[in-house]
């Protein structure tokens, strides 16, 4: 597949690393010629200089015989702008990065689709969405549902006192049929574990099960439900601010932010939070304003490292659940290991988005979700598929990949080596980076 990517900013240039690990044929389009080479000499890939809203420019990269479009400048109109010329001059299928919410309404979709823009991107309206997930599951590091909730991956923090620490996966799962462990997170790496593998205090566990047995996985992890009322944002940023507007109803939520400029946009912005003038990396100010009162708390700043020393002074402050942007990925694993509830992270989530439209699934159900140093999709076993009418433990997967779940005829279950997959199930499936693109011939 034929993939340009208009922009080698952060968005850009993430999504260019994960696109060319996936043996797709990319291209990225941007002016500053220093961007460009860090990436044609660390890369598989090849760049062209020049404006993503030139028509030459578009056109010397080779757009017309593109398959993908990708616009993610930090211009919100030149992307759209980029995909409209993208469109004309022969691409398939186009992404425009876009920063106003109005954009997304369904009444305003049609003014898209005829200027060849086929798809949307807000990460930060997709980020706020993932802060009130974390919150609305606050004992879980992740939340991934299928198919209204029929099958779930859940990522969770394994302590010292939980019941599954120094359990062998091959006990564990003797006793409960309903759980499965798709994936490890171990010492800054992700593993994809065998029944001999123990699970250890301070592993992240990624589990699959249906809905009604979420609540087994919670009580093998010792975790507890908290409901959380009352939530303490630092940072008046974008994410903060569509949170704000999402979660209004549902939660009390007061904001800090250190711009007094920010302060007075963010209370114009969003009518019903309390917005309050200080630096809440100050443990006096977070004292001050009651932080003990609080049940989350959420660090949306511009720096990651405040974001996460923050996160970790509200811990100790007694605040039950954290959240905090990591938007540096060289600073996710070290974050994860620390004690800090849920990471978000603007570029997976676009990833996430893109790898959705990648596998050319219905985005209307199907979900695809980037971490740090792996992938989760949905995949659709289409009619002859190799993957048809054999065992699991017969197709001799690639080590990197596990079968994690499956929806058929809409009911979420669980995968075996004795399962035989059907044509028209739809798989949850768990790679290592890089390995997403060697199921194309077994589902295809």
């Amino acid at each position: 597949m034929k993939i340009i990517i208009a922009g080698a900013g952060e968005v850009g240039t993430h999504l260019a690393k994960m696109l060319s690990s996936e043996d797709q044929d990319i291209m990225v389009i941007d002016k500053d010629a220093a961007k460009l080479e860090i990436l044609d000499a660390n890369y598989n890939l090849m760049t062209h200089k020049g404006s993503p809203i030139s028509f030459d420019a578009q056109r010397e990269s080779g757009v017309q015989d593109c398959n993908l479009f990708i616009a993610v400048t930090p211009s919100e109109t030149e992307n759209i702008l980029a995909c409209q010329i993208a469109k004309k001059l022969g691409a398939d299928r186009t992404v425009a990065r876009i920063d106003n919410y109005e954009y997304l309404r369904e009444k305003n979709r049609g003014f898209f689709d005829d200027r060849g823009v086929d798809f949307l991107i807000y990460p930060e309206m997709l980020a706020a969405h993932e802060i009130m997930t974390a919150l609305e599951r606050s004992w879980a590091r992740h939340w991934f549902e299928l198919h209204d909730g029929q099958l779930i991956l859940i990522g969770v923090k394994i302590r010292d006192n939980a019941p599954v620490t120094g359990k062998k996966l091959r006990d564990m799962t003797s006793s409960n049929h309903n759980v499965h462990v798709a994936a490890i997170k171990r010492n800054h790496e992700t593993i994809i574990p065998r029944g001999d593998d123990d699970i250890e205090a301070g592993d992240i566990i990624y589990f699959t099960t249906t809905k009604d047995h979420v609540k087994d996985i919670r009580e093998l992890c010792g975790k507890k439900d908290t409901v959380i009322r009352r939530v303490l944002v630092m940072g008046g940023s974008r994410i903060a601010m569509r949170f704000a507007n999402l979660a209004e109803d549902k939660f009390k939520i007061k904001l800090i932010e250190i711009d007094r400029r920010r302060c007075d946009k963010v209370a114009e912005k969003c009518d019903n939070i309390r917005v309050v003038y200080g630096d809440a990396r100050d443990i006096d100010t977070l004292r001050d304003q009651g932080i003990q009162d609080f049940d989350a708390f959420v660090a949306l700043t511009d720096s990651s490292e405040a974001n996460i020393l923050t996160c970790l002074s509200a811990k100790e402050l007694g605040v039950e659940k954290t959240v905090a942007e990591v938007e540096d990925i060289q600073f996710i694993s070290q974050a994860e290991n620390l004690n800090i509830g849920t990471i978000i992270n603007k570029k997976l989530i676009a990833s996430s988005k893109i790898f959705q439209i990648l596998l050319d699934a219905d985005t209307d159900t199907a979900k695809c979700l980037a971490l740090a140093d792996a992938e989760v999709a949905e995949l659709e076993v289409h009619k002859g598929a190799k993957v048809i009418g054999t065992p699991v433990y017969k197709l001799k997967l690639p080590r990197d990949i596990t079968l994690a779940g499956m929806i058929r005829d809409g009911r979420g279950m669980l995968i075996s080596g004795q399962t035989e997959l059907q044509a028209g199930d739809h798989v949850l499936v768990f790679t290592l980076g890089g390995a997403i693109h060697k199921l194309d011939k077994l589902f295809y």
